[in-house]
């Protein structure tokens, strides 16, 4: 088995039946299931949701991207090895971990393969759900140039880099670019307050008031499990982002879910407690591959500069990074999964016909 085999880069081809364009996000895609198709499965597996209910097949990818572009390898290397199994593996994990804790449900019905979930379809919220427990990244760069205030908190003097804050601090920011809101511009990711979410609570897709307190002890009491399991395996849960939508259940009532992935390394950042409390910060996270592009091109402002987007993408276009920088990414990503599951991640010699066998067999989505 070559390792570029063993990547799968592009997930938005697979011959799964569908009558709705496939979405292809950074990651992952999304197919829409028929609707004969998404009633027939939730009669047969006895997905506890409304028999009208579409479904749809999500395919995780191994593609990594960051500051906006997907970046590739030397020796064909599409991806990263062993990244979306390792990705989902995670996610499952505290999904449960959620679920045995008395907290939300998510949007994921079945797990028929390492990169594969069965999803019901769900009305997203649009805000990218922060949480931060220590200062560090943008937040860090925004204070040391002596910014206090961040979505309507105010931070107190004195705080070093990568402290821990005196509290939790949750800091959202849009999800996709929204118009028509006061104080908010129409841009994608752009910080705002929680009194921009009550003021506005419909245009951010909350369908009731009370629902951002629920969304926000959700969101506290996730991060809360993720980093007491991380925590004994010696590792720091520095800051992540949670996604939540709305789906209905199948006694027609409407609730408030957990949606995406949580508490992956691309999803949030997490630190080695031993070298931590050495004083050195060791991301277990994406973070850590940010960090080589800035350090591995001579002009790093090219990837922090949105004025520079063209010159960002013919970067990710036109080089290749070197193979062991990917296997140290490769290392990242199933370390930490092996880390929270406790078991291995196995590399498939060819994860998209595994794919097709098991949708094609054991569910009957491929003509």
């Amino acid at each position: 088995m070559s390792l570029a085999d063993s990547v799968l880069a592009v997930n938005n081809d697979l011959p799964i039946r569908t009558d709705k364009p496939v979405h292809s996000g950074k990651v992952r895609s999304v197919y829409w299931l028929t609707e004969a198709d998404s009633r027939r499965l939730i009669d047969q597996k006895g997905y506890d949701v409304p028999a009208d209910t579409p479904l749809a097949i999500m395919v995780i990818s191994d593609r990594i991207s960051a500051f906006d572009c997907i970046f590739h390898g030397e020796e064909g290397l599409k991806g990263i090895p062993g990244k979306g199994a390792a990705l989902n593996a995670i996610s499952n994990h505290w999904f449960k971990l959620f679920k045995e804790n008395g907290l939300a449900d998510s949007h994921i019905l079945d797990i028929p393969h390492p990169f594969v979930w069965i999803v019901q379809k769900a009305r997203p919220v649009k805000v990218e759900a922060i949480c931060r427990q220590y200062i560090t990244g943008s937040m860090w760069r925004a204070y040391e140039k002596g910014e206090r205030e961040f979505c309507g908190i105010t931070l107190p003097e004195g705080l070093s880099k990568d402290q821990k804050l005196p509290e939790l601090l949750i800091t959202p920011s849009t999800k996709g670019i929204l118009t028509g809101i006061p104080g908010v511009p129409a841009q994608d990711d752009v910080n705002i307050s929680r009194q921009n979410i009550e003021e506005n609570y419909q245009a951010f897709g909350f369908e009731k008031p009370q629902d951002i307190d629920l969304y926000e002890t959700l969101l506290k009491q996730g991060f809360g499990v993720i980093s007491d399991a991380l925590a004994k395996l010696d590792q720091v849960f520095v800051d992540t982002k949670f996604e939540f939508g709305y789906v209905t259940d199948s006694n027609g009532q409407s609730k408030l879910i957990y949606m995406d992935e949580v508490g992956t390394p691309d999803s949030s950042r997490i630190w080695d407690g031993a070298a931590f409390r050495d004083g050195k910060v060791i991301e277990n996270s994406k973070e850590g591959f940010r960090q080589f592009l800035l350090n591995h091109f001579d002009d790093a402002d090219i990837l922090l500069n949105k004025d520079r987007m063209d010159e960002r993408e013919a970067l990710a276009r036109d080089n290749a990074l070197p193979l062991e920088a990917m296997m140290n990414v490769s290392r990242t990503y199933t370390g930490v999964a092996e880390k929270v599951t406790g078991n291995k991640i196995e590399l498939s010699s060819n994860p998209k016909a595994d794919i097709v066998a098991i949708l094609k067999q054991q569910y009957g989505l491929i003509d």
